[in-house]
């Protein structure tokens, strides 16, 4: 030790390692995790080792420090990605995915996600048009497992988009058609599945051009209202108030049209405004401001009150 610099040599005495041996350590541990991510990369494009190693990224895709820059430009890996999604386009119609199938083809979607979610990527991603790929999933219509699992993977991808609010990104998810995609998610999906579809619609609706979108034509307007309507008489028997949280705020963001608003006033499912859900948004005071905003928009204040005043009574009961 007579020959350590004084402060390793403190350090060492006292086991108590400085922080620049922390800062030391933590970089090699990080370097570590790289060489592990850039091998597991690069066996992507080995058609023997690629199950295994879209099953192990997608597990540790959370803890590699930037995999989706290195996924974007490492030689070959988006087209590996892209041949798992095209390979199973047979096995859709008629219905005959696998469970096999479908865990294999959801990591490749889950490592997509990825990629979708990092703002070095985003846009890379996008103007590729690699959503284009996952719209054959969204437009099954089995309930299966493999199926849904499936559903719910590609949502996830089309959701990491939107979650940053860029009108680029929603002025190409309008353009190729995104909506009905949703809508038939959201009629006919599991909860989970209706929840991010749901949640796609509402982020989209939110952006300006979204809603100018959906309110230019009666059509698209009724359509998006339709399935709504239907969802919210479905919630009055199996409550999700995480589900009718997203649900009313579509409806909120549609009353800022005018023309939408007043269409509102006549198609508004009357048990948003009966105090039906009361219980399910207890707990739940934004949604609850929501829904007293909706209803002020749509029936004025009178509305809106006795709505208020039926949460007030269910809350002191």
């Amino acid at each position: 030790m007579t020959n350590l610099p004084q402060s390793l040599t403190l350090s060492a005495a006292y086991g108590q390692p400085s922080s620049s041996l922390n800062a030391a350590g933590a970089q090699a541990n990080v370097d570590r995790k790289m060489q592990s991510a850039e091998l597991l990369v690069l066996d992507l494009s080995n058609p023997e080792r690629r199950e295994n190693a879209l099953l192990e990224l997608s597990k540790k895709r959370e803890l590699f420090q930037d995999l989706a820059p290195l996924l974007w430009n490492s030689f070959g890996t988006i087209a590996a990605l892209l041949q798992e999604i095209v390979s199973i386009y047979p096995v859709l119609s008629p219905p005959s995915l696998t469970p096999a199938q479908s865990n294999r083809v959801c990591n490749a979607l889950a490592l997509l996600q990825c990629v979708a979610s990092h703002h070095e990527t985003r846009m890379l991603f996008l103007n590729a048009h690699i959503p284009l790929y996952l719209y054959p999933f969204l437009n099954t219509t089995s309930k299966q497992r493999p199926f849904e699992y499936l559903r719910l993977t590609s949502l996830g991808v089309i959701g990491a988009l939107v979650k940053v609010d860029d009108t680029e990104v929603i002025g190409f998810l309008l353009s190729t058609e995104i909506i009905p995609l949703c809508l038939r998610t959201m009629e006919m999906g599991s909860e989970l599945s209706k929840t991010v579809a749901t949640f796609i619609v509402q982020k989209i609706l939110l952006d300006d051009v979204g809603l100018d979108y959906i309110c230019t034509t009666p059509e698209r307007f009724f359509a998006v209202g339709r399935v709504l309507g239907n969802m919210v008489a479905a919630l009055a028997e199996q409550q999700s108030p995480r589900l009718l949280k997203h649900i009313i705020r579509c409806y909120l963001r549609l009353s800022d049209n005018p023309r939408a608003c007043d269409a509102l006033r006549s198609c508004l499912p009357d048990m948003l405004q009966d105090g039906t859900f009361s219980n399910c948004l207890r707990e739940d005071p934004t949604t609850r401001r929501w829904l007293q905003q909706l209803l002020h928009n749509v029936g004025g204040p009178r509305v809106a009150g006795l709505q208020a005043a039926a949460f007030d009574h269910m809350l002191v009961n």
